[in-house]
């Protein structure tokens, strides 16, 4: 089974490196690997995708050796578990706002003892070269990062509960929904926004516990050509060709 580069790095307290696609590409993948990066990220919320394309592009990242990670569109379990089942070992889901919810999550996505997740595709048994299903189960599970969004002033309230939730190691934001949801839409730097989120911060590290930023960067593929088409028309200048 792969290895998820993304835990690997943070367990030796080092950030992974990657690049974050909203549009499906198996050049960009193959860059990913030939560039010795660590992981390809795909936005399943507000990109267009389907589970056909999520398992070509777990496909690639394994046959590239870098970890496939994406953000799933909701909380539905059966949804959750269609991605997970294609390959995904690294996941970012929205909106968390309770514990109960982190306590479902946890549920959803790990099988016992951890959780209950459903029993399971091929591509996970390895089309039946697995054959010590309890150790692939347990593998499975350590192989797997869940990041829950905390994007509302609601998930803030409910912080310290949500911390006490075992199995959940790091939390992803969304600074955009939580200006929204205190009444600033379109101003995440407003400085009320700004306060809760540090705040928040600093509750995930004294939890011992980590951001996403902790221990992952990317490079948005769209907004990379975007700047460099920007340059191009400042300069006058392209970039050669190979």
């Amino acid at each position: 089974m792969p290895v998820n580069k993304i835990i690997e790095k943070m367990r030796r307290g080092e950030k992974a490196v990657g690049i974050a696609l909203s549009f499906y590409s198996d050049e960009i993948i193959e860059l990913a690997g030939v560039m010795g990066l660590d992981f390809v990220s795909y936005d399943g919320q507000h990109a267009p995708t389907t589970p056909e394309t999520i398992d070509r592009f777990c496909r690639m990242c394994d046959g590239w050796g870098v970890t496939p990670a994406m953000r799933v569109p909701d909380q539905i379990q059966s949804n959750i578990l269609n991605y997970l089942d294609r390959g995904m070992r690294a996941i970012t889901i929205p909106n968390l706002e309770t514990k109960e919810q982190a306590e479902k999550l946890v549920e959803y996505c790990y099988f016992a003892p951890r959780g209950l997740r459903s029993y399971t595709s091929k591509r996970v048994t390895r089309f039946g070269f697995e054959t010590d299903l309890r150790a692939m189960m347990d593998r499975t599970n350590d192989e797997l990062l869940i990041m829950p969004q905390l994007e509302s002033i609601t998930a803030y309230n409910n912080l310290d509960e949500i911390l006490s939730v075992d199995g959940i190691e790091v939390f992803a934001g969304g600074p955009n929904d939580l200006a929204q949801s205190m009444g600033f839409p379109g101003l995440p730097d407003q400085p009320e926004c700004l306060k809760v989120t540090e705040e928040g911060l600093a509750k995930i590290h004294a939890a011992g516990k980590k951001r996403d930023s902790d221990v992952m960067v990317s490079v948005d593929a769209t907004i990379a050509v975007k700047d460099a088409v920007t340059a191009m028309l400042d300069s006058g200048a392209g970039s050669r060709g190979y």
